[in-house]
C-alpha cells in the first residue's frame, strides 16, 4: 500500500514539475507586448475617455475572478527577473538600463504586490461592473480603464492626467462609487502588468546574450587555437540555429568586432543571414538600442507611478471624482460638507448598498435623498433633523428612502431587521434558551446516572443557576459577532471650530486643599496650551471635599486660591488665539443617607448640573 502512495506521489511530482516547465517556458516569451500605445497629450486623454465610456458595453454575468491569479503569476515572474539579473550581475557582465532600473527598485514592486495582495481579496472584482466585449472581456471595467491610462501614458500616472480622464469618461458614463475607490488598486495591478511583460522581455534578453556569449567564447578560442576550424564553428552555429534578434545580434557583434581578421568571418555569416531579411547588423544594433531606450522608459515610469500611488490621497481623489458626493453637497441643511471623511464616506456607502439592491443608479438614490430633505424644508417641519440629508441615510427617515428606491432587501437583511425590532426579546430569549437546552442536558445525564429522584430538584436548581451564567456569556459573545457598531455622525472641526459650535472642555474634579488647587490650574493651563483653538473655552468642574458641616474653616482659602489663579490665566492670555477659562464650583448639601455635607451625587450630578446651567441658566446650582 505504502508503494502505491509512494508510486502516486512520484507521478504527481513528475507531472507538476512538466505543467510547471511548460507555463515556465510560456512565460519568458515575447509573445505578451508591453502596455505601450500613442502617447496622448492632456486634450488626447480626455476625448480618449469619451471615446472608451461609448464603446465599453457591461455584463450581468458573473465572471471568474482571474485578476488574483494573474497577480500571484507576475510576481513569480518578477522574482525570477530579478534572480536572473542577479546572476548576471555577480558575473560581472553589463545590464541594460531598464534591467538595472527593475534590479534597483525591486523593493517597491515588492511592497506594491503585497499592497495588491493585501486589498484585492477573491471576490473584490465581482461586486464591480464587467466587460462584456472587446480585449478585456470578462475583466472589470475599471482594470481596463487602468491599463488605457497607463498604456497611453507609457505607464506613467500623474494626478492632473488622471483626474481629467475619468472625469472626461464619468461626462459620458457614470463609475460607481466601489470603482472609485478600485481605481487605485486596478493601477497597481495594471502597472506590475506591465512590469511583467518587461520582465519577461529581459529574461529573453538575458537568454539571447548568454546564447551571444557562449558562441562569442567558442569563435574566439578556435580563433586562437586553430583558426582554420573556425569554418567547422560556425557550421555548429549554423546548425543549432540562434534567433537573429537585436539582443544577440549586439552582444555578439560586441564580442567579435575589432579583435582579429579571423572573427570576420562569423560576422560576415551573420551579416549574410539578416541580408536575407533586408537588414544589417548597425540596423539590428540601432534597432536594439532604440527597444532598450523604450523599456528603460516605460520601466522608470513605471517604478514612478507606483511611488505616486503610495503618496496619494486617494480619498480627496473619490470625493472629488464621486457623482454621488457632488449630489449629497446640495444638502438644504449645509450640514453635510461639514462632516468629517468618515461620515460622508458612511453616507455614501449607504446610498450605494440601496444602489446595489435596487434598479436606480447611485445618483439617483442620492437625488432622491437630498429631494426628500427639501420637501422638509418646503413643509417647514418642526424638526430640523428632517432637512438634514443624513435624516434618510441612517435616521428614522431611511426606511422611508429605502421604499421610495423600492430596495429589495436579501433574507438575511430581511431576518435580521425583524431580530432588531425586538432586541430585548432576542437578548433574553437567547439567554433563556441556552439555559434551558444545557441544563436539561445536564439534567438528563444526572438522571441516567441512577442517582435517587429526590435530588432531581435541588440539582436543577443548581444547573440552572449554572447554564444561566454560560447563557449569559454566550449571548453576550455572539451579540459581539453579529452586531455591528453604528458610527455617529460627526462635524469636522479640524481646521476650526466655527462660533455656532463653541465648546467648553471641563475637569470635573474636588478641592482639597490649596496645593491641590494649584495643581489643577497649571494642568488646566498645560490643557489649553495644546489645545489653543477658537472658541474652545477651559474650565474647573469643582466641589469641596465631605464635611460633617456645610462650610469648613479652610474652603474660604482654598476658593480664594482657585479664583485668582483663573482671573490669572483669562488675563495671561487675554487676545491670544483660544478660548476663556472658568471655575464653577458647588455648595456643599445635605445628604441624609450618609449624614454628611457633600457634593450633590458628585461627579455626574456636577456634569448635569452644567449641562443645566448651559440650557437655561440655572445659576443657583454654582
Amino acid at each position: 500500500m505504502n508503494l502505491i502512495y509512494k508510486t502516486a506521489a512520484d507521478m504527481f511530482l513528475l507531472l507538476k514539475k512538466h505543467l510547471s516547465k511548460r507555463k515556465h517556458k510560456k512565460k519568458y516569451t515575447r509573445d505578451e507586448l508591453p502596455l505601450r500605445s500613442e502617447l496622448f497629450s492632456s486634450e488626447q486623454m480626455k476625448q480618449h475617455g469619451k471615446n472608451l465610456a461609448g464603446l465599453h458595453q457591461l455584463t450581468g454575468k458573473k465572471a471568474t475572478e482571474r485578476l488574483l491569479e494573474r497577480l500571484h503569476e507576475n510576481e513569480e515572474v518578477l522574482i525570477e527577473t530579478t534572480r536572473q539579473l542577479t546572476a548576471v550581475v555577480k558575473e560581472n557582465n553589463p545590464i541594460a538600463p531598464a534591467e538595472e532600473w527593475l534590479l534597483d527598485n525591486f523593493y517597491l514592486i515588492e511592497e506594491n504586490v503585497r499592497t495588491a495582495k493585501r486589498h484585492l481579496s477573491r471576490g473584490f472584482s465581482r461586486g464591480l461592473p464587467w466587460l462584456a466585449s472587446g480585449p478585456s472581456t470578462g475583466l472589470p471595467r475599471v482594470y481596463d480603464i487602468a491599463q488605457e491610462i497607463i498604456s497611453h501614458g507609457d505607464g506613467r500616472v500623474d494626478l492632473e492626467n488622471l483626474v481629467s480622464f475619468v472625469s472626461a469618461y464619468q461626462s459620458v458614463s457614470c463609475l460607481k462609487l466601489g470603482e472609485l475607490w478600485a481605481i487605485p488598486i486596478m493601477l497597481r495591478l495594471a502597472l506590475i502588468e506591465n512590469l511583467r511583460r518587461i520582465g519577461t522581455r529581459i529574461m529573453a534578453d538575458v537568454a539571447d546574450r548568454a546564447r551571444a556569449n557562449y558562441w562569442a567564447d567558442q569563435m574566439v578560442d578556435v580563433a586562437a587555437r586553430d583558426p582554420k576550424s573556425l569554418v567547422l564553428t560556425i557550421a555548429d552555429m549554423a546548425r543549432s540555429d540562434p534567433p537573429l534578434l537585436s539582443s544577440f545580434v549586439a552582444e555578439f557583434a560586441r564580442r567579435l568586432q575589432g579583435r582579429s581578421p579571423a572573427l570576420a568571418l562569423p560576422l560576415s555569416w551573420i551579416e549574410q543571414r539578416l541580408s536575407e531579411s533586408h537588414l544589417t547588423i548597425e540596423q539590428m544594433i540601432q534597432a536594439g538600442n532604440q527597444q532598450l531606450a523604450a523599456d528603460q522608459a516605460s520601466v522608470s515610469n513605471s517604478i514612478g507611478s507606483l511611488r505616486f500611488l503610495t503618496t496619494m490621497d486617494w480619498r480627496e481623489f473619490v470625493e472629488t471624482m464621486s457623482v454621488v458626493e457632488k449630489v449629497l453637497r446640495e444638502d438644504p441643511s449645509d450640514v453635510y460638507i461639514r462632516m468629517d471623511f468618515a461620515t460622508r464616506d458612511h453616507y455614501r456607502h449607504v446610498i450605494e448598498k440601496i444602489a446595489k439592491n435596487s434598479l436606480l443608479f447611485e445618483r439617483d438614490v442620492a437625488e432622491l435623498a437630498i429631494g426628500m430633505a427639501r420637501e422638509a424644508v418646503s413643509a417647514k417641519t418642526a424638526d430640523e433633523r428632517m432637512t438634514h440629508v443624513g435624516f434618510y441615510l441612517i435616521d428614522k427617515g431611511l426606511p422611508e428612502l429605502e421604499k421610495r428606491a423600492q430596495m429589495r432587501l436579501s433574507l438575511s437583511e430581511t431576518v435580521k431587521r425583524a431580530f432588531g425590532r425586538v432586541p430585548l426579546l432576542l437578548y433574553l430569549g437567547s439567554i433563556i434558551l441556552i439555559t434551558l437546552l444545557l441544563s436539561g442536558y445536564l439534567l438528563i445525564m444526572v438522571r441516567e446516572s441512577g442517582l435517587p429522584g429526590w435530588i432531581m430538584l435541588p440539582a436543577a436548581a443548581v444547573l440552572v443557576l449554572g447554564a444561566s451564567s454560560l447563557g449569559v456569556s454566550l449571548t453576550n459573545w455572539l451579540a459581539t459577532l453579529f452586531t455591528s457598531p453604528c458610527p455617529l455622525p460627526r462635524m469636522d472641526f479640524s481646521l476650526e471650530i466655527p462660533p455656532e459650535a463653541s465648546t467648553l472642555v471641563v475637569i470635573p474634579t474636588m478641592l482639597s486643599d490649596v496645593q491641590s488647587a494649584e495643581d489643577l490650574l497649571e494642568a488646566l493651563e498645560i490643557r489649553f496650551l495644546t489645545n489653543r483653538e477658537n472658541n474652545l473655552h477651559f474650565g474647573l468642574l469643582t466641589d469641596f471635599c465631605d464635611a460633617p458641616c456645610e462650610k469648613m474653616p479652610e474652603d474660604d482659602e482654598i476658593l480664594r486660591v482657585a479664583e485668582k489663579g483663573i482671573k490669572e490665566l483669562h488675563e495671561k492670555y487675554r487676545g491670544i488665539k483660544g478660548g476663556s477659562f472658568y471655575l464653577f464650583h458647588r455648595p456643599r448639601l445635605w445628604n441624609a443617607e450618609e449624614g454628611i455635607w457633600m457634593g450633590y451625587e458628585r461627579k455626574r450630578g456636577k456634569l448635569a448640573e452644567l449641562n443645566m446651567l448651559l440650557r437655561d441658566g440655572a445659576k443657583d446650582r454654582f
